[in-house]
């Protein structure tokens, strides 16, 4: 499909900087399957849901990826050294010290310069050890066990750039940027549907008979950029790193098997129990790389509702979300959240999606 089909303008005042406060407070964009559309608020949720549901959520947690340090480069008498700014967003843990990353400026930076960060408390050295273009292999000179500590003292929350290029990562966002259930380490971007959660939320969804099903997905820096071939089949999509556990697959096999409805909350979410599912639609135990890439056609197997945030422009996400409710219907959806200056992206709204029931329909 050409890609210019999944462009749209959005007016920039309506990309979020903060939270909702309540988290759950956040507006709720209800859009059925025949593209009907309703207002309101993401503490209304569990009304959407019956007694068997299972709402299946993303137990990733953001590490504190981006860095700011100098580059060290010894020069020709062994005395003099130049101290570029270099800023380094790290993207996939290769061994407990050797870590891909983005560097920028990369052009800047060589194989073998050593870039040095922290500050007068603490001063952290890191060796390129691989460069291709924007992303790098770096090796940390530190103890194997230091790794997460130092991490958590040098680095900044990984705000995606249409937040951080108008303002700096501050403390708010420590807390502001995680979900109510990060648990296991490994993102270096939020699985935003989640941040609408509170614990208020999940006691009323409880209370509703309404299951939680705990999946991983190690969220990369991918899910940010546009998709800059024209064609969608050009695209080579990024890989991350999932897991389904036996127990969770069973629960939400259990839950198809007995009527009741499946809702991810993000395309994380669903992207994964995707790559677990069977043509047949049973979720079997699952740990490793996916690179699925959902475009309009594909035929959901698993997932009936599905809670997200807006999404951006030619992002393979707004394809995802294209391919779940149809296309037309999610143009119209995006033209009416707009309209009615819905807040967009990481910190924004959240949409309610019906999935299409005519499988394969644009």
């Amino acid at each position: 499909m050409q890609v210019d089909l999944f462009d749209f303008d959005l007016p920039e005042e309506l990309i979020a900087l903060r939270p909702a406060v309540p988290r759950d407070s956040a507006r709720l964009l209800y859009v059925g399957d025949t593209g009907d559309t309703g207002d309101h608020t993401v503490s209304d949720l569990p009304e959407f849901l019956k007694e068997g549901d299972v709402l299946v959520v993303n137990t990733t947690k953001v590490i504190p990826a981006r860095l700011t340090g100098r580059r060290v480069r010894r020069g020709v008498d062994d005395n003099t050294h130049s101290g570029a700014k270099i800023e380094v967003t790290l993207t996939e843990r290769k061994g407990p010290l050797a870590w891909q990353c983005f560097l920028k400026p990369a052009r800047r930076v060589n194989v073998g310069d050593k870039l040095v960060f922290g500050d007068a408390a603490i001063t952290v050295e890191a060796e390129v050890t691989a460069r291709d273009g924007p992303e790098a292999g770096l090796m940390f000179h530190l103890a194997p066990d230091a790794m997460e500590g130092t991490l958590a003292r040098i680095g900044a929350m990984p705000l995606p750039p249409y937040i951080a290029g108008k303002r700096s990562p501050d403390a708010r966002d420590v807390d502001d940027y995680q979900t109510l259930f990060a648990a296991h380490e490994g993102a270096v971007a939020a699985p935003t549907a989640g941040l609408h959660f509170t614990p208020e939320l999940v006691a009323r969804l409880h209370d509703r008979g309404i299951a939680l099903v705990d999946v991983t997905l190690h969220v990369g820096p991918g899910t940010f950029l546009p998709v800059k071939v024209d064609d969608t089949r050009s695209h080579v999509m990024h890989s991350e790193w999932g897991e389904v556990s036996a127990a969770a697959a069973a629960q939400i096999n259990a839950a198809k098997a007995g009527g009741h409805r499946v809702i991810c909350v993000g395309t994380t979410a669903l992207r994964l129990i995707e790559s677990a599912c069977s043509e047949i639609g049973r979720i079997s135990a699952f740990r490793g790389d996916t690179d699925i890439f959902i475009t309009p056609g594909y035929a959901f197997r698993m997932c009936d509702l599905l809670v997200t945030n807006f999404h951006l422009p030619r992002s393979t996400l707004f394809m995802l979300v294209s391919a779940f409710s149809g296309l037309s219907v999610m143009q119209n959806a995006y033209a009416t959240a707009i309209e009615k200056k819905y807040r967009f992206y990481s910190y924004g709204d959240a949409c309610l999606l019906t999935r299409r029931e005519v499988s394969g329909e644009v």
